[in-house]
This record gives C-alpha cells, sequence and structure tokens, in this order.
C-alpha cells in the first residue's frame, strides 16, 4: 500500500476505548482522533456510520429534533418500499425510464434500510438488505453490458459505467451496515460473484471511464474504494487512490461530451483532487457539476478517515475538500440555487441531498462553522450518521448563525493560475462574472461572460445546460444535441462574438489550452466591488479586457452595474453583443421594425437558433432599454456607436423538437469595426405591485452615459444621473497594482488615486 505523497503527518494523541457494541456482540475497538471516531480495520460498521457513532447516535435518539425528524422521514420511505416487495428488474432503460430508475431506488433504500438496521436495531432492514443484495448476486453473475450503446462506457445495471459507480457508492455503504448480520458464507459469496466482478467492470473493464480525471471517474474511484474498504480489499483500495497501475490509454481518445478521456495520463483519487480544484476549492467543471461530485469525493474521503485515518485525507492539498463547500455554497443565488456555469441545470440548489451531505461532513470535519449550522436548518435534514448527529446536537445547542455570503473571488486550476470565477454582491445584487478555464467537457465557449441577480430572481440570465435530466421523453433524460448546437457556443452567453464564430472555433482541443487572466478584483469598498480580467486567445489577434462594477450611489435607489468591455483587434471585425434580459419589454428610445416572417439570424454557431423579432439602427449616443420582470423594473444604457444595429432575439429557430427555453435578448451588432469599447449601465429600480396596480420609481435614475477618455493605460466613463450629478469611473488598463499612484488629467481636471480603479 502506498502512502499519500506531498501531506504532512502530525502526531495526535490517542485515546483508546473499548466497546462491546456490535451486532453480533463482536469487541469492536475505537479510538479518538481530535474528537472524531476512527475505527480500526476490522471493525463494522466503520465506513461511513461507525460503531461508536451507532452508540452516541442511539443515546441522543428523541431528543436531537432535526435528527429525529429525518430518521423518522427515512423510515417510513424505506417501510413504503419494504411494504412493496423487491424487484430487481433486468435493465433495458434510459435514464428516466422505469428500469433505470428502479435500481437508482434501490441503491438508495439499501444504502438507507442497513443505516435504519444499525440505529433501530430491527432485523428487518437487515433482512432487507440481503434479500436484495442476494437478488443482485443471482442476477448479476449472467448480466451482459446494458443494451442500450450511447454511452462511451456502458454499464450493466444502467446505461453507463457513470450510474453503475453511483450505485456501488450507497450499496458499500449498505453492505457495511449489515456485514455483521451475514454469515462470512454469505459475505463470500456476495464479494466473489456481484462486488469484486462490480469494481472490476467499472474500473478493469472500462478504463475510459474509470482512468482519468473527470467527475465521472470520481465516482468511479470512491465505488471501488469503498467496497475495497468494507471487503478490506488492499489492491481495490490502491486501485481507487491512484489508478489501474501501468495502463495508458489513447491520449486523443474523447468521452461523449467531446472530452479527452486521459490526455495527461493522470488518474485515481488524488489525481481528482489534484487536479480540478483551484486552491480556492473551485471545481473546474462549475458549481452544477461539483455539486454532484461532492458527494463521492467527501463520502469515499470519510470512509478513509475512518478506515485508513494514517492517509490524512482531509488534509490532502491543504484540506481542499473541505474548503470546496465553502466554494460551492458561495455559487449560489440568494435562494440557494446554484449559478449555472458550463453546463449546469438550474434549480439545482443546496438543499439536494450531495449539498446536505458536504455541509454535515464539512461541519464534523471542518472547523465546526456556525455558518454551515444555519445552512443545516434551511435543509431542515441531516445525515443519519456520526457527522448529522453533529449538526443536529450542534443545531439544538443554539450554535447556528446566518452562513454570510460576501463577494469572493475564486481561482480555477491545480495552482490557482487558470482564471476564476469573481462573484460580486451588494445588498441584493449579485454579478457572477467567469472569467475561468474550459471546464473540462461540460465547459461552454464563453469567456468574459456574466449573469446578474437580484434577491435570487435572474435579471441577465446565463442558459445553463439544454438537457431534461431523467426525463425520458427528452432524449432519454441525456444532454440533447442543442447543448451543443446553442448551450455551448458563445453567442448563447452575455459577452462578445465575433464574425458569428464562437470563441476558440467551438473547438474543445483548442479552448482546454487556454484560460483567461484576472486583470484585478476589488471588493475592499462596500461601495464600489469591481472585477476585471483580460482574453487574448479566444480569437487570435483580438484581446479582451472586461471590466465590471457593482456600485452603490446615493443618488441611486439600488446598486446598479457598469460594463466596459474594451476589445483591441488587428483587424476589422463584426461584434456582436448580446443581453439575455428576462421580463417583458416595456419602452425604448430606439424606433424599431418587426418583420411579418420570424427568420433565423445566422445559420451556424448558435445563431441558427435566434429568430430575429425586431431590428432599429442606434441614432444616438445612448441606447435606452427598460424591461419588467416579477415585479421590478430594469433599465439598461449603453453607449452607441452610430449605426450600431440593434436586435430583438429570441432563442428557439431551427427547434423542431422545441428542446429550447423560448427566451429573449437585445443585441447590440457592431459591423467594420477594429478596436472598440462596449460600455453599460444596468438598473434595478422600483415595482410594481398588480395588487394596488402601482408602478413605483419605474423610470431609470441615467440621462447620460459617456466614455470621456479612452487609452491603451485607462478607460473614464462619465455617468449623470436625473438630479445632474455626473460621477467619473476610471479603470487601468494596464497597471492594476493596488499600490500604484495614478495621476491623470481629463478635461482640464486632475485626477489622483491609488489601485486599479477610481471613482468620483
Amino acid at each position: 500500500m502506498k502512502l499519500i505523497q506531498s501531506i504532512t503527518l502530525k502526531i495526535v494523541p490517542v485515546v483508546l476505548l473499548i466497546s462491546l457494541f456490535s451486532c453480533k456482540e463482536e469487541v469492536t475497538v475505537v479510538s479518538k482522533e481530535e474528537g472524531k471516531t476512527v475505527s480500526e480495520q476490522g471493525a463494522h460498521p466503520n465506513l461511513i456510520l461507525t460503531a461508536q457513532g451507532v452508540k452516541d447516535i442511539r443515546a441522543q435518539l428523541d431528543s436531537i429534533p432535526i435528527f429525529d425528524a429525518s430518521l423518522k422521514a427515512v423510515q417510513e420511505e424505506v417501510d413504503a418500499e419494504i411494504a412493496l416487495g423487491i424487484d430487481t428488474p433486468i435493465p433495458q432503460d434510459y435514464s428516466g425510464g422505469y428500469t433505470h430508475v428502479r435500481h437508482k431506488s434501490n441503491m438508495l433504500m439499501l444504502q438507507k434500510a442497513g443505516v435504519l438496521y444499525q440505529i433501530l436495531d430491527d432485523e428487518k432492514y437487515a433482512k432487507y438488505v440481503k434479500d436484495m443484495l442476494m437478488q443482485y448476486e443471482a442476477m448479476y453473475k449472467t448480466l451482459p453490458l446494458h443494451p442500450k450503446t450511447r454511452s462511451y462506457a456502458r454499464g450493466k445495471l444502467f446505461w453507463q459505467c457513470l450510474n453503475d459507480a453511483n450505485w456501488l457508492v450507497y450499496v458499500s455503504q449498505a453492505y457495511d451496515c449489515v456485514y455483521n448480520y451475514l454469515s462470512e458464507e454469505e459475505r463470500n459469496k456476495l464479494e466473489a460473484n456481484l462486488f469484486k466482478p462490480f469494481a472490476d467492470h467499472i474500473s478493469v473493464d472500462s478504463p475510459q471511464f474509470y482512468q482519468r480525471v473527470h467527475n465521472h471517474s470520481t465516482w468511479g474511484n470512491a465505488a471501488v474504494g469503498m467496497i475495497g474498504l468494507v471487503m478490506n480489499d488492499e489492491e481495490l483500495i490502491d486501485r481507487a487512490l491512484y489508478g489501474i497501475k501501468d495502463l495508458k490509454l489513447d491520449t486523443e481518445e474523447k468521452d461523449d461530451d467531446g472530452g479527452f478521456l486521459n490526455k495527461d495520463g493522470k488518474a485515481g483519487f488524488l489525481a481528482n483532487i489534484e487536479e480540478p480544484f483551484s486552491p480556492d476549492g473551485y471545481y473546474n467543471e462549475g458549481p452544477y457539476y461539483q455539486r454532484y461530485a461532492m458527494y463521492p469525493f467527501l463520502i469515499f474521503a470519510e470512509g478513509l478517515h475512518n478506515v485508513k485515518p494514517e492517509l490524512k485525507i482531509f488534509e490532502y492539498k491543504e484540506g481542499v475538500l473541505l474548503k470546496s463547500i465553502n466554494a460551492l455554497l458561495n455559487l449560489s443565488d440568494a435562494d440557494g440555487d446554484f449559478f449555472p456555469l458550463n453546463d449546469g441545470q438550474k434549480g439545482m440548489s443546496y438543499y439536494n441531498d450531495a449539498l446536505v451531505t458536504a455541509t454535515d461532513i464539512s461541519y464534523y470535519f471542518g472547523t465546526q462553522d456556525p455558518g454551515l449550522l444555519s445552512i443545516a436548518e434551511k435543509q431542515n435534514k441531516v445525515l443519519l450518521d456520526d457527522s448529522g448527529l453533529a449538526v443536529a446536537l450542534g443545531i439544538k445547542k443554539g450554535l447556528a448563525k446566518p452562513f454570510e455570503k460576501k463577494s469572493i473571488n475564486l481561482s480555477d486550476g491545480p495552482e490557482g493560475t487558470q482564471g476564476g470565477v469573481g462573484i460580486l454582491r451588494n445588498e441584493d445584487i449579485e454579478l457572477v462574472f467567469k472569467y475561468a478555464a474550459q471546464g473540462s467537457s461540460h465547459g461552454h465557449y464563453d469567456k468574459l461572460s456574466y449573469s446578474l441577480y437580484e434577491k435570487g430572481e435572474e435579471v441577465i440570465q446565463d442558459y445553463g445546460l439544454a438537457r431534461f435530466v431523467n426525463i425520458e421523453q427528452k432524449g432519454g433524460g441525456n444532454y440533447l444535441k442543442e447543448n451543443k448546437t446553442w448551450a455551448k457556443q458563445t453567442i448563447a452567453h452575455n459577452t462578445v462574438t465575433q464574425n458569428e464564430m464562437s470563441h476558440f472555433n467551438g473547438k474543445y482541443e483548442i479552448g482546454s489550452q487556454h484560460h483567461s487572466v484576472l486583470h484585478y478584483f476589488s471588493s475592499d469598498n462596500d461601495n464600489v466591488q469591481v472585477a476585471s480580467a483580460k482574453e487574448v486567445n479566444a480569437y487570435p489577434g483580438t484581446e479582451m479586457l472586461r471590466t465590471m462594477a457593482i456600485i452603490k450611489d446615493p443618488d441611486f435607489e439600488k446598486p446598479y452595474v457598469l460594463d466596459i468591455m474594451k476589445v483591441v483587434s488587428n483587424k476589422a471585425n463584426q461584434y456582436d453583443f448580446p443581453y439575455y434580459f428576462l421580463g417583458q419589454v416595456l419602452n425604448t428610445n430606439f424606433e424599431y421594425k418587426v418583420p411579418e416572417t420570424l427568420k433565423a439570424l445566422g445559420s451556424k454557431n448558435g445563431y441558427q437558433h435566434l429568430y430575429v423579432e425586431g431590428t432599429a439602427k442606434s441614432e444616438k449616443e445612448n441606447t435606452k432599454f427598460s424591461w419588467l420582470n416579477k415585479g421590478k423594473f430594469y433599465s439598461l444604457t449603453t453607449v452607441s456607436n452610430v449605426n450600431d444595429d440593434i436586435l430583438f432575439t429570441r432563442i428557439g429557430a431551427n427547434d423542431p423538437e422545441f428542446n429550447l427555453r423560448r427566451e429573449a435578448a437585445l443585441m447590440l451588432r457592431r459591423k467594420n469595426t477594429k478596436n472598440t469599447l462596449f460600455v453599460s449601465a444596468i438598473e434595478a429600480h422600483g415595482s410594481y405591485s398588480p395588487v394596488s396596480e402601482s408602478a413605483v420609481n419605474s423610470n431609470s435614475a441615467i440621462t447620460a452615459l459617456k466614455i470621456v477618455l479612452d487609452t491603451e493605460d485607462f478607460t473614464a466613463i462619465a455617468i449623470t444621473n436625473v438630479n445632474g450629478t455626473t460621477k467619473l469611473f476610471i479603470t487601468a488598463n494596464t497597471d492594476a497594482d493596488k499600490e500604484v499612484r495614478h495621476n491623470l488629467k481629463i478635461n482640464d481636471k486632475e485626477y489622483e488615486w491609488s489601485g486599479p480603479y477610481c471613482f468620483k
């Protein structure tokens, strides 16, 4: 057994406790390391729920409300399943089909029934687990590959190995809980005919799935490792941590999403911690897939901590697994919904069971952050294990404090040097600024894009993924072709598209080699918070520098957004700059024409999915547009060039199966231009009540937005409000050092300041 490299081992005092508890009255030796239960190899349960944890839980039952309620809900759910009987059908469906859903439900019921057996000491739950496992053992011995052939790595119970790995992660916990209930003969039968072959299929038989750095392989590593821990199989544990020994794959082979399978030859659970996570805990595939991957990351880490504490897994890479929970929670809006960066389904939130696991484990094995307890209170349930007990007791003692979300900059890349995501927060306004790396095969081609929220409601949206997860009628619940033809394309995002071509030409091979670069991030000033980043590789010969600020000004009702996109190119281009607003158009300061027949804006790169609903020419220095959404007013003011095209577009062209949402955008089109500057302000203001039928403060407070200086080194924007007051925002385009002192003369007035920006 190899030791984990680069982990500093600490000598910790260990107090041995002798416990007589076990399912069959066997002696269990348990140690307490820094207050955390650690079971010696051979004692069961010891993977997630521990023998000592069971004793502690039993001693507290009926006195810890959130734990008792969670236990009752699980018991009612499992009892209902037991009453229905066991069904392990021959696999035949994609996601959402009966056999898929049944086997997925079975894995969850097995895990829950195992826990109930331990906590309630009721043999009916152990028998249920045993009987179902034996049915799977009888089936699996002769089970062929799944009949659906879409996946690059087919499973046996499910259409893809990923779901098979999900199953084994959960079922290994059930096996641990009933381990001592089963006879040695029964255990040998299950291990020889079910668990070992199952682990082999998702690893050595499917190396294209297992031997890589990806959320898929994280599930595979955890599945193989967890069943290895229960079986005390060192070979499986080693395979889980380090990958398949001496295996080399074709570095050019790709998965179903277009990502390389094993480009750099790295594999195993440790590599999957090392590579995707930045030191800040940001996961390069984005929060939707970080949420999905956190369960195997944390549940396997907990098992390693309990069974092999010498590995110090929660200290690996300076404790990044626990750091990542804080990062993930910060990547959610005011309602707890995760920002849909890259492939992300809207509505996924920290109420998902994976985040219940993440919150409880992070609290228990981390610093007992009282802010996590407030998240657990909102989730209103806890894990039925040692970590869930700790959270429940913390809530009972009144230790919970609000989890504060502030402006935060999260770096991307293993060393934190591959761009990142900046989140600006001021009062109820949240701006998500993406300047990250490609994000593996789930990445979108949208450098320097953003989305905007108010109180958890989208104002300027990111589309997210094109998929109806687990809805069989929509492509078997899998990714739709429109995910590639629309959702991943640059024009689907709030950033610049040049010459109707996506960033990096929409090629993963190119995009995966590059990342944007942070220019500066400043959140120290409560009134002015700024994120600025540069992209030089999306279009060869073109550089983009985007600076976005949330400004709180007493002359405005709410903080407003200032957006400055500076484009420098070596040739003339066409630039398209969309605003994907949500809501009802109210008014404009330009005349537009509405076509009698809707036509697509283009023929490829996402343009084929945009209908043109209105056209206009810019005639003023400022183009203004207002809309209403969910009882709130919003206004866009943008600096216009004469003869800029203004387009009203709507998603849905060339979509005969209605796979795309029919949502709108206002788009600026600037033709035959070499260097240019897109400058906009977005205001949130006022309200409308359909009950009182009253509109309050429905008009924009900005009367003029003007570029007063734009050089290689500085850009200055003047914002004039309805009171006649003008404020100047100046950003440094080259030297953004915090300590540098700048002196600048604009319109015969001297400006002097330190740092990357000035607002006066």
